[in-house]
């Protein structure tokens, strides 16, 4: 389902894995239609022009799941005909799921209360405030039991190629990825990547500066007070801004930002876990096991055999 000033990037994210499953597998796994509200033309925000292929409830059949695929920030309100549409497919039970500001639709008609959900990382303040009984997520997918949302853009392509290993298995979801050349299936449970400046936006410049200097040092880390020292400030005027902009202490941060590093690179290299630990700061194989552990409930050999 498209609205104006859908992402064309995104559409063909969540469109195209399923495309090439078919393909791939040698027979039809998924039949793919385009909807609009009226059945017209519509414009994307690249202002390239899809022709759906029914207008709405115009299908054969019930679908079994129905995405809309919406602007990062949608204006105005959601159109009769879609808000009655969307609310008779949830009553049935068909599977709904919110690209880019098609999150956002779904939660103006209260679909998405009592639910994980995400989208794109800049409508997460905006998205909170308006809609304080939809559990959000700053992850990069979120599927919860009949309900699907991403981050837009790309993060559509690694949602899609996971419902598909959800369905065949994972060897035609790996297929899929090799065919689009990607370097692996990044997971839901990882981080949207907002730029620093972002997460900060009101948050003082010496925090900010604080954040890139431990970014900077990940394999040898600074401590509290030498961090403070950089920053030409004392140590509890920097733990004091940790606390206020990031409701943490910046030696749970730092670590934090390592462990993220560390659970990277172990889904991404081939490296030991020996050599992960020394690249993220640990002192020995053990002390990473442990943190890692205590941090993401397995150890790093039960990360890569995941």
């Amino acid at each position: 389902m498209v609205m104006p000033g859908f992402s064309l990037l995104a559409h063909a994210c969540a469109t195209e894995p399923l495309h090439v499953a078919n393909l791939l597998h040698g027979r039809t796994l998924y039949r793919l239609t385009s909807y609009a509200s009226g059945g017209d033309a519509v414009t994307s925000a690249s202002q390239q022009t899809v022709l759906p292929r029914a207008a709405l409830g115009e299908a054969e059949s019930q679908p079994d799941m129905v995405l809309v695929c919406g602007p990062a920030k949608l204006p105005g309100g959601i159109p009769d005909d879609l808000a009655a549409w969307l609310r008779r497919l949830a009553a049935s039970g068909v599977v709904l799921g919110g690209i880019g500001g098609g999150t956002e639709a779904l939660a103006r008609l209260g679909l998405l209360d009592g639910y994980q959900a995400t989208l794109p990382w800049q409508r997460f303040e905006a998205f909170a405030a308006a809609h304080p009984r939809v559990r959000l997520s700053q992850q990069l997918f979120e599927i919860d039991r009949d309900r699907i949302t991403c981050g837009g853009g790309t993060a559509a392509m690694d949602m899609m190629i996971t419902l598909v290993e959800s369905h065949h298995g994972s060897g035609l979801a790996t297929r899929i990825s090799e065919y689009f050349v990607m370097e692996r299936i990044r997971m839901g449970d990882e981080p949207q990547q907002i730029p620093l400046r972002s997460r900060l936006a009101h948050a003082p410049d010496s925090l900010v500066e604080a954040v890139q200097l431990m970014e900077a040092n990940i394999e040898e880390p600074l401590s509290t007070h030498e961090l403070a020292e950089h920053l030409g400030i004392s140590r509890r005027q920097l733990e004091r801004l940790f606390k206020k902009y990031l409701k943490s202490v910046p030696s749970r941060y730092y670590l934090d930002l390592r462990l993220q590093k560390a659970r990277r690179m172990l889904r991404d290299t081939d490296q030991p876990a020996g050599e992960i630990a020394l690249q993220t700061g640990f002192s020995s194989a053990a002390h990473f096991s442990t943190a890692y552990r205590n941090h993401f409930g397995m150890t790093p050999r039960e990360e890569r055999l995941g």
